[in-house]
């Protein structure tokens, strides 16, 4: 089955950016679009550093304390982000498990350490953006304030059915994925089961995203663009539906219990099985064919799925009904 791929972009400056119920005001900072929906955090991966020698100084130890004070930009010409930011500095000497050990944090927005004259790794993470410096604090005379560009923006993913058909957030999530690929094929993770109208923080880049609809071969997959200092909102659209299957006696009856099914596309290959008497699930569009197993008998009926038109579709016991068994659509 061919499956055709829509999706709506529709990227927003960061600083005009309103929310989503009607009349709100728009954001006078950058932050403050990224505020108006849930966001994810996590913990940005310091990167691997080699051939770095640090100065003897070994900043763990003793010494006159020196004011340093960081923020950090979504762009180069950007305010500075005030909110959501967490702050880690790291010693350039690894310890004993080869790890740079980690000296201090701060959350919030912008900040400011007390550290001794050395050198230091400093990482800022916004959610999934992050950036990392390497400073060094002069024995004599002051530091200028260390300011760190992290080159992000935000992605808010949604997705209809057919046209315009809402999917319940409850049966849609999507994983985002970098755009390179490895040499095994695979794409590496960057963040897993996001719920639909949640803003992911990233940093500027071309992202894969795939989206699923319901457990079963509802899938999509989509290339999207971050771009620094805006919020990016993406709805895919899927070709897809919702059913519910039945065993019943007569059209429009009672299902029947225990029984067992067995979904097949047109080529023979088994995408669903489940056992109930309706059991509901979600199928791409194309043709199908249910099977069902009831009291050692199996009765079986050819159905075609429609984008966004969820239906009950019906198995005879007489198994005679394949021209007259119409799938009821639902609301």
């Amino acid at each position: 089955m061919r499956l055709r791929l829509r999706i709506f972009l529709r990227t927003v400056l960061a600083i005009t950016l309103a929310g989503t119920g009607a009349g709100r005001a728009f954001a006078e900072d950058p932050t403050d679009a990224f505020k108006s929906f849930p966001s994810i955090s996590g913990t940005q991966k310091m990167p691997k550093l080699t051939g770095f020698s640090p100065l003897i100084t070994d900043p763990t130890q003793g010494g006159q304390l020196k004011d340093v004070e960081l923020e950090a930009l979504l762009t180069d010409k950007g305010k500075p982000v005030q909110s959501g930011l967490t702050w880690r500095v790291f010693s350039p000497i690894p310890g004993s498990d080869g790890k740079l050990p980690l000296l201090a944090t701060s959350e919030g927005g912008s900040t400011a350490f007390n550290l001794v004259p050395g050198e230091y790794f400093v990482n800022v993470a916004f959610g999934r953006a992050g950036a990392t410096r390497k400073i060094r604090v002069p024995e004599d005379g002051p530091l200028d304030k260390q300011v760190l560009v992290l080159d992000a923006g935000g992605v808010m993913l949604n997705a209809v059915s057919g046209s315009d058909v809402r999917i319940p957030p409850n049966e849609l999530s999507f994983s985002i994925f970098s755009s390179d690929v490895k040499e095994d094929g695979e794409r590496g993770l960057v963040v897993a089961d996001v719920k639909p109208g949640t803003v992911v923080q990233l940093n500027a880049d071309t992202y894969h995203v795939v989206s699923n609809y319901g457990s079963v071969n509802a899938v999509i997959r989509a290339d999207i663009q971050i771009e620094a200092g805006k919020l990016t909102e993406a709805t895919i659209q899927h070709r897809a539906a919702k059913l519910t299957l039945k065993l019943v006696s007569e059209a429009g009856g009672e299902a029947i219990a225990d029984t067992a099914w067995s979904i097949l596309t047109s080529s023979g290959d088994v995408v669903s099985e489940s056992v109930g008497a309706f059991p509901t699930l979600v199928l791409a569009e194309g043709s199908y064919t249910a099977v069902a197993r009831n009291k050692d008998k199996i009765y079986q009926r050819d159905f075609a799925v429609k984008a966004g038109v969820n239906t009950d579709v019906e198995v005879l016991l007489n198994g005679n009904g394949e021209a007259d068994q119409a799938a009821e659509a639902q609301d």
